[in-house]
């Protein structure tokens, strides 16, 4: 009930980042249902249906990791001066933000259900729907165990909330909780670890990649994927997982490169900021930069193989993943700033004008583009060349 009555008495920007965590939620659900749907119409493919199962991990992950940082940036997941008193502890107020993302999830799940039964017919239609999604798709017409489906669709909250409260969870002395990360100037010591595993991933797919004229060589998305080498997969992951490690040590780079030869107040200011945000901004924009490579292969992929086309079950998910990840790094960057709070009145009360931080931010944003973004295409162009060529 507290976690009912914090969210309707709850700031309108807190809100929509909650409704944008139930969106996810809700096409994650679609995912998971529309796989389910498929096993049910076609029981003699067991081995693509769990194929098209396996496929919802990707957007559940990325919908963990967006309502994980919607829940950083909660005013109500923060400890408040006389909530100690009240009963209100740092391991309540984790629970509570916990209970808050499941909450958000289970409404877009019951969405998920609601438009799912409706493009199959199941709540009198008149099959509309069609046009979007082809209710053959779906299942319609062959029954979809009840208990199964919410089982699988149950894995959605109880992860999200989960992950939220072992990311929220008391790090410090009873009465007093910090749930930001810490400012320092170390640098992060994944920067290594990331470009050895990218290294190795690439390598691998390279080694293990069949010709792209071979049948089953190339890579398709969910609901096509079944025919590809597993060693591909695993290419893939060690490459985007090594982006996301190094995340943290080129943010830190950045800031690096702003500071380098004689640097002037503009160019010192953003680059300490970099520095002492890498551990905060690295792994939201190291992700955003792996799912960006991704997306750029997937796409050099489907160019290649025009006879796969893309479907509507690829077509959400991506779509998923895509706005999590980047609403994710957005919500980061909105914590960075939110935690610079008492050093941006300090600066304005010495007399730095509202111009000069707003070109040291711009100034910052174009450190990173020039750093992350040959480096995401690069990984992309030798991730995709065994491929399509």
């Amino acid at each position: 009930m507290l976690a009912l009555r914090l969210a309707r008495g709850a700031h309108p920007l807190v809100l929509l980042r909650r409704l944008f965590v139930a969106t996810a939620a809700a096409g994650t659900g679609f995912l998971v249902l529309g796989a389910l749907g498929h096993a049910a119409a076609h029981p003699d493919t067991a081995g693509d249906s769990l194929a098209r199962l396996l496929w919802c991990a990707v957007p559940l992950a990325a919908t963990t990791q967006l309502a994980v940082s919607v829940a950083r940036t909660d005013p109500a997941a923060r400890l408040q001066r006389g909530m100690t008193a009240a009963g209100l502890g740092p391991l309540r107020l984790t629970l509570l933000a916990a209970t808050s993302t499941a909450l958000s999830c289970l409404l877009g799940i019951l969405l998920s259900f609601a438009a799912f039964l409706s493009l199959r017919n199941n709540l009198g239609g008149t099959g509309t729907g069609h046009r979007f999604v082809d209710a053959n798709l779906l299942g319609a017409g062959h029954p979809v165990p009840l208990v199964g489906a919410l089982i699988l669709l149950s894995v959605i909250p109880l992860t999200a909330a989960a992950a939220t409260a072992f990311a929220l969870r008391p790090r410090t002395e009873p009465g007093a909780i910090n749930f930001a990360l810490p400012a320092t100037t170390t640098a992060p010591s994944g920067l290594p670890w990331g470009v050895a595993l990218t290294a190795a991933g690439l390598a691998v797919e390279a080694y293990t990649s069949p010709a792209a004229g071979t049948p089953g060589g190339l890579l398709p998305l969910p609901g096509r994927l079944i025919v590809s080498p597993p060693s591909v997969l695993i290419g893939w992951g060690l490459a985007a997982f090594g982006l996301v490690l190094a995340g943290p040590g080129l943010v830190y780079l950045s800031g690096q490169l702003l500071c380098a030869g004689r640097p002037g107040a503009l160019r010192l200011l953003s680059g300490r900021v970099l520095q002492e945000e890498s551990h905060r901004l690295g792994r939201p924009i190291g992700v955003l930069c792996a799912v960006a490579s991704a997306a750029y292969a997937a796409a050099a992929v489907y160019e290649a193989a025009p006879s796969r086309p893309l479907g509507p079950f690829t077509a959400i998910g991506a779509a998923v993943i895509l706005a999590c990840v980047s609403a994710s790094a957005l919500t980061a960057a909105w914590e960075s700033r939110t935690a610079r709070a008492h050093t941006t009145a300090a600066l304005r009360r010495l007399g730095a004008s509202a111009s000069v931080l707003h070109r040291a931010t711009a100034l910052r944003t174009l450190a990173l583009l020039l750093v992350l973004g040959p480096l995401t295409w690069t990984v992309a162009e030798m991730a995709t060349l065994p491929l399509v060529h």
